[in-house]
């Protein structure tokens, strides 16, 4: 991306300008900026630019103001609607009304310490704050803006580099186009070995079997005859085009971070990109169907997706540890032949 790298020397003095109060706290992993309400995004994906604020949980309400893709909303509590939605009838009361949760986020602002070292085959990262705009360099143009990350998405970090700003950022790849691209370093999360541990290995491969239920909109994994894991879920859909498909499959390509989306470069935030989605699944290969974490919605228990079987990320984090075929830590893909899938 650029030759300015890092040296040993220039971590250690960049590293403390940029974490300040970090550097004199050993031992504290984060730094988190205190907000006394929840805070969420507005997200969505494609078109989805804004949302309602009703006078009263309830749909058919007034509606007073929108809010806009990426504003940030503080909530200051949460109600059960008698309304609905029937499947997720929770709104947030926010500033002057109420707000249905089903494109709001929970976001946080976590400044995180730096490494001084990537692995060779690359370090996965997590973004720890609300979003941040990505940056690529060429000797030509010099800094340019790319895609927006966004909170709990997932990328391969390749080196460190001296940002725009003079301070350290991770240089990142997309495994899809192999663009690379850098943020501030201070704004990701280094992914822990133990986070690709796999959960049950010792029980035997074809013991382990999931369903997912199109109808509950819900995923359910056994071994042999016990559960041992239930989650809701947003399958595909239901519309011709992005119905998920009902059958028997078997988990066959894993991923812990994945570009899905049209695969162009852009700064519109509008744009169907999902760059770095996590915990990735695929158990139907030739229409690429997958498990997998989402981080533009929250609205489970209701048809959403594009085909693929959407979970919360830390649902989609187990999933991933204890299916079959084991992805190591440093591998971006990994391929075999896996855990059972029953789509019905």
């Amino acid at each position: 991306m650029t030759n300015k790298t890092f040296s040993r020397r220039n971590f250690i003095k960049l590293g403390a300008l940029s974490l300040g109060s970090l550097a004199f706290k050993p031992g504290l992993d984060q730094q988190r900026l205190i907000n006394k309400h929840k805070l969420v995004r507005v997200a969505g994906s494609g078109n989805i630019n804004s949302v309602s604020i009703h006078k009263q949980a309830n749909e058919e309400s007034l509606i007073l103001y929108q809010r806009y893709k990426d504003d940030l909303i503080n909530v200051y509590d949460e109600v059960e609607s008698e309304f609905g939605p029937e499947f997720n009838p929770i709104w947030y009361r926010v500033w002057g009304g109420y707000v249905h949760r089903k494109w709001l986020v929970e976001v946080d602002t976590v400044l995180n310490p730096l490494i001084d070292s990537i692995h060779e085959d690359g370090q996965l990262g997590e973004i720890t704050v609300p979003f941040t705009r990505a940056y690529r360099y060429s000797s030509f143009y010099g800094w340019e803006p790319v895609y927006r990350l966004y909170y709990h998405s997932y990328h391969w970090i390749r080196d460190i580099v001296t940002g725009p700003d003079g301070m350290p950022w991770y240089e990142l790849e997309d495994e899809l186009l192999r663009l690379r691209f850098a943020v501030p370093a201070e704004y990701m999360r280094i992914v822990p070995d133990s986070e690709f541990e796999p959960i049950s290995p010792d029980v035997p491969p074809e013991e382990k079997r999931i369903d997912i239920s199109i109808f509950d909109q819900e995923l359910t994994a056994y071994e042999g005859d016990k559960l041992v894991f239930q989650t809701k879920i947003s399958s595909g859909a239901l519309t011709p085009v992005k119905r998920t498909p009902i059958g028997d499959y078997r988990v066959g390509i894993k991923m812990a971070s994945k570009h899905m989306g049209n695969g162009q470069v852009t700064t519109d935030i509008m744009a169907y990109e999902l760059v770095g989605v996590p915990w990735n699944c695929f158990f139907k290969l030739d229409n690429g169907i997958a498990t997998h974490g989402t981080y533009w919605h929250n609205n489970f228990g209701t048809p959403m997706s594009s085909g693929c079987i959407n979970m919360r990320n830390h649902d989609a984090n187990w999933l991933f540890r204890w299916t079959n075929p084991v992805c190591e830590p440093h591998v971006w893909t990994a391929n075999g032949v896996g855990t059972r899938v029953h789509v019905a």
